[in-house]
């Protein structure tokens, strides 16, 4: 019998405390919270843990090995900087729904059963809903009840799947699937919906922007991520998936070249990225999920800074378009040293974290010969550095003087930023740190002469 619980719980009760504090207490608590869960992660042994049984069936709340814990460790740490990030604000419905989108989010990464991985999944609909409320604007309210009809449909994909897998076979154990019969493809689709994959994928962009300054932030990081881990489990070696995401690294550059909203933008570039992660699940090697496991701890660090940093100039001027910004490094120095750094990680630039684990996914698809896959990831990695690389952080803080007045975000904003910046710089020249937790044993070493000389090109 283990003392620690459920890492979930944690999360999803604790989120009800929220509103019932104030001051001091209310923001000490806010912080320790993801502390704690870490904590309770970090003492939690590898197995199977927290066994119910509901219906004659097992539902698992602790399916902890080697795969859900690199979601479970950046869950938690992205998390404490959200909240650090947005610890001034006074927005009960935000916080309240930041810790239990991040506790339904960690129940999917750590359920061991589909019963309880579609319960958790439902409420991650309620609670990032509920962030996008938050903003409490007549746009936010119609982006949120968009989202909520769009993921109402996929859930019931997921279920109507669910429940003929389980008719089919008697078992809820959630495990590899693989796309072997109509339940399988049901679930399948409806892990897509919440990846944002091809003709799927409208809700992201309309809804994300559509936040609070810091609610893109915490949008950003569980629901696509939390369905690229369940794809990873369940259909590692699906060849579907190199065809999705290939697709998804090539098609959202042209609506992100022509986007003037800067959130926006970020919110296409982040289809983007997932796409990477998608096409490594396809390739299903143990590189190439290594790659995506990697690449899912690296891009929740860059793409939460740049929303970070996009989020500070909101919340400084009131502005978020392109063509209203400009010359903003005068005013907002840290911010604008932040926001490159998210940039070049985002670009996969050596000595920064996008480079340590890109290269994986595209040294992945090379080996198993997808040449027409690694063909669109070296094109998506080339419109990284284009795109959000350079047209976010020029046209926010540089380019056409757009005479502004402003100054750096309050400091809790600053620091939030500052150690998420550290952080993708820190994985990215020591990759040790992160390669050490991957699924699988790793001997790959990304800073060869041919991976410089390919990225440099």
């Amino acid at each position: 019998m283990i003392s620690t619980v459920p890492p979930a719980l944690i999360f999803v009760f604790g989120a009800f405390l929220v509103p019932l504090l104030s001051g001091n207490t209310r923001r000490n608590y806010l912080l320790l919270l993801p502390v704690i869960g870490l904590i309770n992660l970090f003492s939690t042994p590898v197995g199977t843990h927290w066994v119910v049984n509901f219906l004659d069936f097992d539902l698992v709340f602790g399916k902890i090995d080697k795969l859900s814990l690199v979601w479970g460790y950046i869950f938690h740490i992205i998390a404490f900087l959200s909240v650090l990030y947005a610890i001034h604000v006074k927005n009960n419905l935000e916080q309240w729904s930041t810790f239990f989108y991040a506790g339904s989010a960690l129940g999917v990464v750590f359920s061991g059963d589909l019963i309880s991985l579609f319960c958790f999944w439902e409420m991650m609909t309620i609670g990032s809903a509920c962030l996008i409320l938050a903003r409490r604007t007549k746009k936010s309210y119609e982006a949120a009840f968009r989202y909520t009809l769009v993921h109402v449909a996929g859930g019931l994909i997921l279920l109507a799947g669910i429940v003929m897998h389980i008719t089919a076979t008697g078992s809820v154990e959630f495990k590899h699937l693989g796309l072997d019969s109509p339940g399988a493809w049901f679930i399948f689709i409806g892990f897509g919906v919440n990846c944002a994959w091809p003709i799927l994928h409208a809700w992201l962009p309309d809804a994300y922007p559509e936040a609070t300054f810091s609610g893109s932030v915490v949008l950003s990081t569980f629901t696509t991520k939390t369905a690229v881990y369940v794809l990873a489990r369940s259909f590692a070696g699906a060849d579907p998936l190199i065809l999705i995401g290939a697709t998804m690294t090539v098609f959202p550059i042209f609506y992100a070249l022509v986007e003037n909203d800067l959130r926006k933008v970020l919110s296409y570039s982040l289809i983007d990225q997932v796409g990477f992660m998608v096409v490594g699940i396809g390739v299903g090697t143990e590189l190439a999920l290594n790659g995506v496991a990697a690449h899912a701890f690296c891009h929740i660090l860059y793409k939460a800074l740049l929303f970070m940093s996009m989020g500070s100039v909101l919340h400084m001027t009131g502005k978020i378009k392109a063509t209203e910004l400009g010359g903003l490094y005068k005013s907002m120095p840290l911010t604008s040293i932040f926001c490159m750094v998210g940039a070049a990680s985002i670009a996969g630039l050596p000595f920064f974290n996008g480079f340590i684990s890109k290269t994986m996914i595209i040294d992945a698809a090379a080996t198993e010969h997808y040449s027409l896959a690694w063909l669109a990831l070296m094109f998506a990695s080339a419109s990284a550095i284009i795109i959000p690389g350079i047209k976010v952080p020029y046209l926010a803080f540089f380019g056409k003087d757009s005479s502004i007045t402003t100054s750096e975000p309050p400091h809790n904003m600053v620091l939030a930023m500052g150690i998420t910046a550290f952080l993708c710089v820190f994985v990215g020249i020591i990759p040790s740190t992160l390669y050490s937790i991957l699924p699988f044993p790793v001997t790959y070493e990304p800073y060869t002469i041919a991976h410089l000389v390919t990225k440099f090109q």
